[in-house]
């Protein structure tokens, strides 16, 4: 059966990392970004609430965060022919330059009078064009400066980075936007982009004979999710994967609704909100360190259910307290989900395809939230940002008993086509829950 024991990184392999002289320059401008990343979380569902129409807020919110991912899906695909020869140093300089320009020309349209809600959607999706790129190229940079097993700590500290801008970013934001307008907010996070493209232009990196580029990973794409559609188990993973993600993407619009509309209150209380969700979270992803033995197939069902279970306190107008305590509890869940689905593509994929099927999946991912979001802010316009959330945690929650379902009948296929080729039993989780 499939377990995961993750170790607990020892505190070496850290002290090893940070004594990198390039690692200490970087990692402080990637916590830049990602804190920038994370106060857009507030500002861009913020300012389209204040440029929408009357009656057309929710549906402006849903295009504009929608706007700010999804373009990245199609970058990732029409661009490949001449971004994915380039290194990995030139595809993140490229792409935070690009950000660091349209994003940053928000606050100046809006002190112009030029920022309409076509223009604000137009500068959030070309500014997201190249993003999926330069994701790549951030990871790809550290290749040639750690061993296989100091990447593994490398990223674990760039995971990190992004979960504290998940508590801090919204947080912070949410109380700037009590003093000055959420463009300039977008502005910051375009000067951090600004000052990471900087700083990677000017950092030396070790020579490699080949481009460290994601020229393997997206010309692969296609046979990675070629091996996705033939393997039942990874298809159904991404399945559900994109389903939770799609049920996620209303919550972001939902959210300041619920929290001006419903609970009469500002960007300061949502900034809590984010930021409860955010430290629940690393809760969860540190205390997955300390399970020893996790089936990761109930897991992942389990999460999403639980996920769901905590979004239904937003039904409760009241007061803020239900609604956060069940928000901080679905982030706890969420914490984990990432590395336990994950871990559970390591183990059934083909190991020399599995940059090819993790790159199909994260294509397929990236368009599942922004979708959401769109659905989300139009569903807005017509119910109530109560019904929206609560609404994303009963898809969640009937998530649980689809793929259990799908797990059965999977097991069954499974043990017929053994029968009739004579193939060893294989426990797996997914076999053994079917069998329960």
């Amino acid at each position: 059966m499939f377990s995961v024991a993750p170790g607990r990184p020892a505190p070496g392999p850290y002290r090893s990392l940070f004594a990198d002289r390039t690692f200490r320059r970087l990692l402080p401008v990637f916590a830049l970004s990602d804190l920038g990343d994370g106060m857009s979380v507030i500002a861009v569902a913020w300012l389209a609430f204040a440029l929408g129409p009357d009656g057309g807020q929710g549906a402006l919110a849903g295009i504009a965060v929608a706007a700010y991912v999804l373009p990245g899906a199609l970058g990732a695909l029409i661009l490949g022919r001449w971004m994915r020869r380039l290194p990995a140093r030139r595809l993140l300089v490229i792409d935070s330059t690009s950000r660091a320009v349209l994003l940053g020309a928000v606050p100046f349209a809006h002190v112009a009078g030029l920022l309409t809600p076509a223009v604000y959607v137009g500068l959030l999706g070309a500014s997201s064009l190249l993003h999926a790129w330069g994701q790549a190229g951030k990871h790809a940079l550290f290749v040639p400066l750690f061993s296989d097993d100091r990447r593994l700590t490398a990223n674990s500290v760039l995971s990190t980075s992004l979960w504290t801008a998940t508590i801090a970013g919204p947080a912070l934001a949410g109380l700037l936007v009590g003093v000055v307008s959420p463009a300039w907010i977008i502005g910051f996070d375009a000067a951090t982009f600004a000052v990471l493209a900087f700083q990677i232009g000017r950092t030396v990196l070790p020579h490699v004979p080949e481009p460290v580029g994601v020229a393997a990973p997206v010309a692969g794409a296609q046979r990675g999710l070629g091996i996705l559609l033939r393997r039942p188990e990874l298809l159904g993973l991404l399945v559900v994967t994109w389903v939770f993600n799609l049920a996620f993407g209303p919550v972001e619009v939902a959210l300041p609704l619920f929290v001006t509309g419903n609970l009469h209150a500002g960007a300061g209380l949502l900034g809590a909100y984010w930021a409860a969700f955010g430290i629940g979270a690393v809760v969860g992803a540190l205390s997955l360190g300390a399970a020893k033995r996790l089936p990761l197939w109930p897991a992942i069902l389990g999460i999403i259910a639980g996920h769901g279970i905590g979004m239904l306190p937003f039904a409760l107008t009241h007061s803020p307290v239900p609604s956060m305590v069940g928000f901080a509890f679905a982030g706890l869940l969420y914490g984990p989900y990432s590395a336990l689905s994950i871990t559970l593509i390591q183990g059934r994929a083909p190991a020399e395809a599995l940059t090819s099927v993790l790159a199909a999946r994260s294509a397929v991912l990236l368009t599942a939230s922004p979708l959401g979001a769109a659905l989300g802010g139009f569903l807005l316009d017509r119910t109530g940002a109560p019904a929206v959330l609560v609404g994303s945690g009963a898809l969640m929650i009937a998530v649980a008993p689809a793929g259990v379902l799908a797990l059965k009948l999977f097991g069954r296929r499974t043990r017929r086509r053994r029968e009739r080729t004579g193939e060893p039993p294989e426990q797996t989780h997914m076999s053994a829950a079917a069998s329960r």
